[in-house]
């Protein structure tokens, strides 16, 4: 019987670590489904999905415990914001972040939309920032979205067909009809005539360059009436009747005057800081021939860019606040901005990078950017901006295309804006 002991208990003891064994890892496996991974959904624009691809994969391999996941959302502006407002009036929004343009902050954070940040990253979450990359993120005091990528308008122009940029408007049509009855060029200048938000931006730029305003915070409330803003529309409708900017111009978005311009047809073209690199590629007629500089202005005025940055904001929605806060400090980052100066081209928001020298040696336009970022307006703060900037664009191009006189459509966009705001219980826009 003793002899029989022995492999009765290794039997015995053999089939209690079997137990024992499929105990811990019944425990073992629970513990790591309790542990699974939070997800962080953000919703992008697709330029910006695709640029940020790399970023979103280094963090998904270097996190366990936090993922983050993109939905690549339509490549038009608009509808980006369409399909962000459509499932927050549902009251159940599936993301946690949104890459929101400047513009839509006020409607987002008037609707509760948003999630103030200020208690999440703490005493001047800004300051890292140009000054011209803080605008545009605080309202009524609060931090509602922090930037990712800076964008201002930029007038572009030929360096192989003059010394030095135009400084004023004057300057502007006296070198391109010189240039256009020389035959170095068909058309002076090329900008964003459509009836859509480019030509609101294109406004806005002139606007403040023959020192008026769209709106003001000092106030003098709705400008579109006032004379500086009847010149600038004015200024608009005549490039057209001269024959320095082409008739269609009003069916002219982003691309279309970067087509031109970068076939060799235009002495200037107004655009954004993704259009230098397009201009340098192989397919360009003008690469390496290209510079940048601010808009014009009148003697006295400012020259203006108009601000069109991009950042980052967490639903009110979001089930996870902190992750989500997470995620967007590491997007936002240096180490993610300075790869996406790099690799896409994309202007930074932090001060430091515009002074990098390592990264100025492999993107000069820096400095430049950094001149027309400090020159940076934001259009009118309002929640209900989106109707206000299709107002406008409506008079202006009845101007532009159907000869309106500039002070008639003028005078109806303000009264049609101050009719608005109003209505909305807004008053005029700050």
């Amino acid at each position: 019987m003793i002899r029989n002991a022995r492999p009765t208990l290794q039997r015995r003891g053999l089939g209690q670590a079997l137990v024992l064994g499929l105990a811990l890892s019944l425990l073992f496996g629970g513990w790591v489904w309790a542990r699974a991974p939070i997800t962080v959904r953000v919703l992008m624009p697709a330029p910006f999905a695709d640029a940020t691809a790399g970023l979103v994969n280094a963090f998904n391999r270097e996190h366990r415990d936090l993922r983050i996941a993109v939905t690549r959302g339509p490549f038009e502006t608009e509808s980006v914001s369409d399909l962000a407002v459509s499932s927050l009036l549902l009251g159940n929004s599936p993301y946690d972040l949104l890459l929101m343009d400047v513009t839509w902050t006020a409607k987002y954070a008037a609707a509760g939309w948003l999630l103030p940040l200020d208690a999440w990253l703490g005493p001047e979450p800004l300051e890292s920032l140009a000054p011209g990359a803080r605008v545009g993120n605080r309202i009524d005091g609060q931090l509602w979205r922090l930037p990712l990528v800076a964008d201002m308008g930029l007038l572009y122009w030929r360096t192989d067909l003059m010394q030095a940029p135009p400084h004023t408007p004057a300057d502007l049509v006296s070198m391109a009809q010189r240039l256009q009855a020389d035959g170095k060029v068909r058309w002076g200048y090329v900008w964003q005539g459509r009836q859509y938000e480019g030509l609101s931006c294109v406004f806005l730029e002139m606007v403040e360059g023959f020192g008026g305003h769209w709106s003001s915070t000092e106030g003098n409330g709705m400008g579109l009436d006032q004379p500086p803003a009847i010149a600038a529309a004015a200024w608009l409708q005549n490039l057209v009747a001269k024959g320095v900017t082409p008739a269609a111009v009003g069916n002219f978005a982003e691309p279309q005057a970067l087509q031109s311009f970068e076939a060799g047809e235009a002495a200037f073209m107004r655009n954004w800081p993704y259009a230098w690199q397009e201009l340098q590629g192989p397919g360009s007629a003008v690469a390496g021939k290209v510079g940048v500089t601010t808009m014009v202005a009148q003697p006295g005025a400012p020259h203006a860019a108009t601000q069109g940055s991009w950042g980052l904001s967490v639903l009110h929605g979001s089930r996870h606040p902190a992750a989500a806060v997470t995620v967007l400090k590491a997007l936002t980052d240096e180490a993610s901005q300075r790869q996406l100066v790099r690799e896409w081209g994309y202007t930074p928001t932090l001060e430091a990078l515009f002074e990098d020298p390592e990264l100025v040696a492999e993107r000069p336009l820096l400095p430049q950017l950094r001149t027309a970022l400090d020159a940076a307006v934001l259009r009118p703060i309002s929640p209900g901006y989106a109707q206000l900037s299709d107002i406008l664009q409506r008079q202006l191009s009845g101007v532009i295309a159907g000869g309106e006189p500039p002070h008639t459509a003028m005078d109806q966009a303000a009264r049609a804006s101050r009719l608005l705001l109003e209505a909305n219980g807004q008053g005029e826009p700050a």
